[in-house]
């Protein structure tokens, strides 16, 4: 066993992972996992830099996980910044500010690196199930961009594109409501990703649709008419189509307060959940799956492996 600790940086959480790995069996046993939502992307879109206040709740939130890091006594630690980070004019300032508080430079990966720990991942454990046809095609989406992978036992195909739930939100100026214009500027945007996700990656020819990240997994605890949320529950349910346009549709239709009620919404969703179930149920359309499987384990623990 080798303990080891990740961290996910992306443009709405920031998430930890200290885990005890055995390559030899494919256990990844977790001794803590975190998620803290600081919108490190916060006007990135807009203004090319990374805001102050944005970068200050970062950091503290970087002071918390250095401190957990040191009480377990990881051997290992791989710092992943994604989209927000990679985007912006002073990176360097972010970077500076990680190296001091966890004493690790954060790698600013590409979308290529991102979506190889995405798979590997949402897929590892999924090995021997007969129930899933491959290949795979696993969806990452994220606060900045979305990650779209297929792949059998390995990565065959992957693109990043610059649609995420709190890029798409700040970039259509999303009223609450949704407004019917906002909806479909959002699905076109997402349409135009896809066509140029397509004419890489062979999205119609994989078999099962998985879903990553706080947007897919917020989905599924609310089609499951969840009380709280729990990712054990949540982890490998699956999700129909029908059911998700139905989400959609009742998200579209909210206030912030009723999105703010859902008993399994995190407060740092709601205000982006509407964008990101949009993106989920337009790539769904686009490929013709019939339903997604849901996964807790995802870029953060194909950092971990990395680690092995």
């Amino acid at each position: 066993m080798t303990r080891v600790a990740a961290v996910d940086c992306g443009t709405n959480s920031i998430r930890l992972l200290v885990a005890d790995a055995d390559p030899d069996t494919g256990e990844l046993k977790d001794l803590e996992r975190r998620m803290e939502i600081v919108r490190l992307g916060q006007g990135v879109d807009r203004t090319g830099r990374l805001a102050p206040e944005a970068l200050e709740r970062t950091f503290a939130a970087c002071r918390d996980y250095a401190r957990s890091v040191e009480r377990h006594g990881a051997r290992h630690v791989r710092f992943v910044a994604t989209s927000a980070s990679r985007d912006a004019e002073n990176r360097d300032e972010f970077v500076r500010g990680v190296v001091d508080i966890l004493g690790v430079e954060p790698e600013v990966i590409t979308g290529d690196q991102e979506a190889q720990f995405s798979f590997t991942g949402a897929t590892r454990e999924l090995k021997g199930r007969e129930d899933l046809e491959r290949p795979y095609l696993v969806v990452d989406i994220g606060g900045g961009s979305t990650e779209l992978v297929v792949g059998d036992e390995s990565v065959e195909a992957a693109r990043s594109v610059d649609i995420g739930c709190v890029r798409l939100t700040e970039r259509h100026r999303l009223s609450d409501p949704v407004t019917t214009d906002q909806h479909e500027a959002m699905r076109a945007d997402v349409a135009s990703a896809l066509d140029e996700v397509e004419r890489s990656v062979p999205l119609a020819g994989a078999r099962t649709l998985v879903g990553l990240a706080g947007t897919v997994t917020t989905v599924a605890g609310i089609a499951l008419n969840l009380d709280a949320y729990d990712g054990t529950v949540i982890h490998h349910s699956r999700v129909s189509r029908e059911q998700v346009a139905s989400i959609v549709g009742r998200l579209l239709a909210s206030t912030h307060d009723e999105r703010a009620a859902i008993p399994v919404m995190h407060p740092g969703r709601v205000d982006v959940i509407t964008a990101g179930a949009v993106i989920l149920q337009t790539i769904m359309e686009r490929t013709g799956a019939r339903e997604v499987v849901v996964s807790e384990h995802d870029i953060l623990d194909g950092i971990a492996w990395s680690l092995t």
